[in-house]
């Protein structure tokens, strides 16, 4: 890999909107997902993993995997309306995900409860502060932070686009827990480009919205997200790459 970059790389998505005037009562929450990957890993295991498995279940690698399209049998995933095929298609993915060396770390943002504080943070620079944070203190542990690593982000639109761009450029700059400039760089990258590590990132984030909403329900894919949560480097918090605001 280039020295003038981390031997790391992020792929971030999300689930829920960020808005706190209509809340969704079915769905109340924020969640970003940060997925944290060796180059090498992620080159040599998920890409070839995951066109591997398009290639077997479409004959073509030019679907997207899309959580919401897979959960409702939209598109292309219409032929997963046969519940065999999809618990066949489901357990294949989730060992994919299982099988992929990645660390993750995730915000849940209860809106509900943060929309009735006196001026409440926005839910996506809240999110995104605590997994740059984290991400950055692991890399730091690693001897990897002096080197610039790179967060790629799913396209949005214009205007959310640049929202986006704004929080992330806030807290790199020096809205965070060191008071100094993080070494990040944001990628947004549009959905068209097939990006394996974006749409592992989009087939996380509901899982684990789910497991805060309806910690009782089932979770299939929750139980593998949970052994890939980053670890704490000093070893004092286990639910470190997890937290729920407020």
């Amino acid at each position: 890999m280039s020295a003038a970059y981390s031997d790391f790389i992020v792929y971030a998505d999300e689930s829920g909107d960020h808005g706190l005037g209509r809340i969704d009562p079915g769905y109340p929450l924020f969640v970003l997902v940060c997925c944290l990957f060796r180059k090498n890993a992620y080159i040599n295991r998920l890409v070839p993993g995951l066109h591997g498995f398009k290639f077997r279940h479409f004959g073509h690698d030019g679907v997207i995997l899309h959580e919401r399209d897979i959960r409702k049998d939209l598109g292309a995933f219409a032929k997963l309306k046969t519940p065999d095929r999809k618990e066949e298609f489901l357990e294949e993915l989730t060992e994919i995900i299982r099988q992929t060396p990645m660390e993750v770390v995730s915000a849940v943002v209860r809106k509900e409860e943060l929309a009735k504080r006196e001026n409440p943070q926005h839910p996506y620079h809240l999110a995104f502060r605590f997994c740059l944070e984290r991400i950055h203190h692991s890399l730091h542990h690693r001897a990897e932070a002096a080197r610039p690593t790179h967060v790629t982000c799913e396209a949005r639109g214009k205007e959310e686009d640049a929202l986006l761009e704004l929080e992330f450029r806030r807290i790199r700059d020096g809205d965070n827990v060191t008071g100094g400039r993080l070494p990040f760089e944001i990628v947004i990258a549009d959905k068209k480009v097939n990006c394996a590590g974006l749409q592992l990132a989009d087939l996380l984030a509901r899982p684990i919205g789910m497991s805060v909403l309806r910690p009782e329900q089932p979770n299939r894919a929750f139980e593998v997200i949970r052994d890939k949560l980053l670890k704490d480097p000093e070893e004092r918090d286990e639910e470190w790459g997890l937290k729920c605001f407020p």
